[in-house]
């Protein structure tokens, strides 16, 4: 037969399950690989991993550690040292016993919790509730309900006062409330302790007005409330500020001999609130003077905390000094509140100090939380090797590590780009019943990009979101951006769906970014979905965004939706641009009936805008470039019926959709038309002559050109290069020298253009030189157009440039602008010469910072196999091919 101490002792053996064994070493020579480096604001990653503060005996390589007592350590045996610390706060029954409150219904719980033969006692059930506290309040809940129904245990005040903390905590006050109002319906009602017990569930929920009131009902009926209860009422009457209740209640504590320390420690914590600081310290030295009765290290440790939290550091020192010396106090919770309010007031070096100089002196070991507190700030101020040292005394003094230590640690692995070694810990957390913090999510996370692990660290961010944590829209938007750049759509998606189902909101740019992403990656319809659920948000879509969307749409030829949502884009507050509406114009212009599509656009959007030629001026340019000038005219004409006159602009963007269209003739006669009703401005002078080299008329342009030159008036530079272009294309060099003589003659300069296309015909034949010879003995010329004619004679001979190159660019920039097009034509020359001097020049042109294009590599690429030099050749194209260039249809010939 056991006694009942050897069961309690049993029990306790079962549900504490083994300790864990000690780990290798003792000491915190525990060799790792680190690396950080201190002497910037931001955490940085190197790729070795020195410990700088590793002792003296230590040899590092790049991927091992090693000393002579340890011998070597890889991640994997970092990872094995903190698996098996962290391992050791686990309970095995504990873990079952949780399992089936949280995953089965109250009948099948009864049944499988029946089943342990647990020998309930107060211990055990602090136990219990004690293990998940701050993870599972509701399991917590569902147990303390389940341990009152079991025969022969009757729930004290200490469990009820622990599971009264826990909602409280747990900000569940409502719960809280809704079962003392459940429970004081129940048969014990009448009976003194759960009188006790309903006031204490009322102060610890805030609720202290009803707890007075319950309490002056007790009295009433005679019945008190026991010590305990009574220190728990006082304590929330400070808390609260209702002095006047604290002071009568204080008094009854008196009358009826329940003052203790517990009494002091409260008394001072209220004369502390109320910043009378000099009375608490003569309150606390009184009882010090009167032998130290009714001291605690409670008592001193709210004195601390008020001093510190006023700035007097040294009068609090002075204070733990003396009790200390007084040999009447435990010190060990003062001490704890001196290393906080240390650490609180950035003393962290002291703080740290002071700890280690207790631990020494007076075998002060903290508790895991105060650990915890001083571990994070060190973390937060990148104070690794101290954060290092503390968490190895921790583990040295068999601490046993909770949810925030866990937490810590992979935040301090992240800090010192240990992530192989984080993650592997992370990816264990079930073993040990790790709850990730959303700051470990987010230290995770971002190392884990900062090492390009874009995939891992999306199964971080959605493991984390399923677990109810976001860990920030910025953090979300660079995962996010990162799945976009590399085309993973899908997982952009999950994460999408699963931040919110958690009604977690990821930020506007991330949803814009994902649906322009989508449209890029022709899924346009999928892109429509995710911007119809940010509508129903009452998110707007950006502009840009709109633009994505009315873009993918036209491209799948589905003009009506784009037209939708050009109209919803003006609802949201958005413009659409002239390109945008063009753009839905022809789409639409490409249906089923598309004059009924284009015409019923056209109204709602009159319905939208005053009247005035801008709305119709998107419609004819829409038309026009749709190929429809009839819609075109058609608009041109409404929108006179309407009494709007129309502009210049709306004559060119008719005169344009008749060019446009191969409709020279109707192009001809609506210009001849409006030259006999008007004088036209230089515009639609250009527009024609322009529309009229298009549509390949070079006699039509010709003379358009000169009957507009006759009256003096200038025409734009893009007249004078469509029309050397398509006289040079038609072999007419004569002409195109006049041209430009014209140009040169009234002080404009040639366009680098004009010049390009004139050098580009002199490497191809000797009639331009001819043809500028010829120009030359009709007219006298100036000495630009000299110059123009030494070049023009330069690249229509056969000589070689590699002696003069630098003087023919000279002579080049007399002439005209140079640009890439023009080295291209002079590295063109040269390869008919010299490959090796092309080459050359090549590496001369890189280093001036122009940047070749498809033509420059294609012309080396040509030269090299044209000389017969085919291995270079090959060479110049595997490095053409690697910047995303292809040969021209003439090279590939060669090849």
């Amino acid at each position: 037969m056991l006694t009942i101490r050897q069961a309690k002792q049993k029990i306790r053996a079962v549900y504490h399950g083994p300790l864990y064994a000690k780990s290798i070493t003792k000491n915190n020579t525990f060799l790792f690989y680190l690396l950080y480096s201190a002497n910037t604001n931001a955490t940085k990653a190197i790729p070795a991993y020195p410990y700088p503060f590793l002792p003296s005996s230590v040899s590092v390589s790049s991927n091992v550690l090693s000393t002579s007592g340890i011998g070597e350590l890889q991640p994997k045996d970092v990872v094995l040292f903190f698996k098996e610390w962290f391992i050791s706060r686990k309970n095995p029954v504990f873990d079952r016993i949780f399992e089936i409150l949280r995953t089965q219904d109250d009948i099948t719980a009864d049944i499988a919790m029946s089943r342990f033969n647990l020998r309930l006692s107060e211990a055990l059930v602090l136990d219990v509730l004690n293990y998940e506290k701050n993870k599972d309040v509701l399991s917590c809940l569902k147990f303390f309900d389940w341990a009152g129904r079991q025969p022969g245990f009757h729930h004290t005040r200490a469990t009820f006062n622990a599971i009264f903390k826990i909602l409280s905590k747990a900000k569940l006050m409502s719960l809280m409330v809704e079962f003392l109002d459940k429970y004081m319906k129940q048969r014990y009602f009448h009976k003194a302790r759960f009188y006790n017990t309903l006031v204490i569930g009322y102060a610890v929920a805030g609720k202290t007005e009803l707890a007075l009131q319950l309490f002056g009902r007790m009295r009433f009926q005679g019945v008190d409330l026991d010590a305990f209860a009574y220190h728990v009422l006082l304590n929330a009457l400070v808390e609260d500020g209702f002095y006047d209740g604290f002071d009568m209640v204080l008094k009854q504590i008196k009358f009826r001999g329940f003052e203790d320390a517990i009494t002091h420690a409260i008394c001072v914590k209220s004369l502390c609130q109320q910043t009378e600081l000099d009375r608490a310290e003569e309150y606390l030295r009184g009882l010090l003077r009167n032998g130290g009765v009714g001291l605690s290290g409670i008592v001193v440790a709210n004195l601390v905390d008020a001093l510190c939290k006023s700035k007097q550091f040294t009068r609090a020192a002075s204070l733990v000094h003396d009790f200390r010396e007084s040999g009447l106090v435990p010190m060990e919770q003062a001490y704890s509140v001196w290393i906080k309010d240390l650490a609180q007031a950035g003393e962290l070096s002291e703080a740290v100090k002071f700890l280690k100089g207790k631990k020494l002196v007076d075998g002060y070991v903290p508790g895991v939380f105060r650990y915890n507190s001083l571990v994070c700030r060190l973390l937060r101020e990148n104070r690794l090797e101290e954060v290092y040292d503390l968490l190895m005394d921790m583990k040295d003094q068999d601490i046993i590590p909770d949810d925030v230590t866990m937490n810590v640690t992979l935040c301090f692995f992240c800090k010192v780009g240990m992530a192989d070694v984080a993650l592997e810990l992370y990816d264990s957390r079930a073993e040990f019943g790790l709850s990730v913090s959303s700051m470990t999510y987010n230290y995770l996370i971002n190392t884990l990009l900062g090492d390009a692990s874009v995939d891992e660290a999306y199964l971080v961010l959605k493991n984390a979101i399923q677990q109810g944590h976001f860990p920030g829209r910025r953090t979300f938007s660079i995962i996010a951006d990162a799945l976009c750049r590399e085309g993973k759509l899908d997982r952009v998606k999950e994460l999408v769906l699963a931040s919110l189902d958690q009604n977690c909101m990821p930020s506007d740019s991330t949803y814009n970014k994902f649906i322009s992403a989508l449209c890029r990656a022709s899924r346009v319809e999928d892109g429509y979905l995710v911007h119809g659920e940010l509508s129903r948000l009452d998110k707007v879509t950006s502009k840009t965004t709109y633009f994505d969307l009315i873009s993918g749409f036209n491209k799948s030829s589905r003009g009506d939706i784009a037209a939708r949502l050009l109209i919803e884009m003006q609802e949201k507050g958005h413009s659409p641009d002239r390109r945008l509406y063009r753009a839905v114009i022809c789409c639409l212009c490409q249906m089923e009936d598309p004059e009924k599509l284009f015409y019923s656009l056209l109204e709602v959007q009159l319905s939208r805008h005053e009247p005035s030629c801008i709305v119709y001026n998107y419609f004819i340019d829409g038309a026009g470039h749709a190929g429809k000038p009839e819609l075109a005219r058609d608009v041109y004409e409404m929108m006179k019926r309407n009494g709007i006159t129309p502009n210049s602009q709306s004559d060119v963007l008719i005169l344009q959709s008749y060019l446009k269209a191969g409709k020279i003739a109707d192009a001809l006669n609506y210009f001849r038309d409006l030259s006999n009703r008007r004088s036209l401005g230089r515009k639609l002078w250009n527009t024609m002559i322009v529309g009229l080299c298009k549509a390949n008329k070079p006699e039509n342009a010709w003379n358009m050109f000169w009957e507009i030159r006759s009256t003096h008036l200038w025409l734009s530079m893009e007249c004078y290069e469509e029309l050397v272009k398509l006289l040079c294309s038609r072999r007419d060099y004569y002409k195109a020298i006049l041209l430009v003589e014209d140009l040169m003659q009234v002080g404009r300069r040639v366009s680098s253009f004009i010049g390009n296309v004139l050098l580009l015909h002199s490497l191809q034949t000797q009639r331009v030189f001819s043809a500028w010879m010829h120009s030359r003995d009709l007219r006298n010329m100036k000495d630009q157009s000299l110059a123009l004619g030494d070049l023009i004679k330069t690249f229509s001979s056969d000589s070689n440039l590699e002696s003069d190159i630098l003087q023919i660019e000279e002579l080049i920039r007399l002439c005209f602008p140079l640009d890439i097009y023009t080295y291209n034509l002079l590295l063109r020359k040269l390869t008919r010469s010299e490959m090796d001097l092309a080459c050359n020049y090549f590496e001369r042109l890189c280093k001036k910072g122009f940047e070749p294009n498809r033509w420059t590599y294609d012309i080396l690429v040509h030269g090299f196999f044209k000389v017969g030099r085919s291995s270079e050749a090959r060479r110049w194209m595997e490095e053409m091919f690697s910047k995303g260039f292809d040969l021209t249809e003439a090279t590939k010939k060669f090849v």
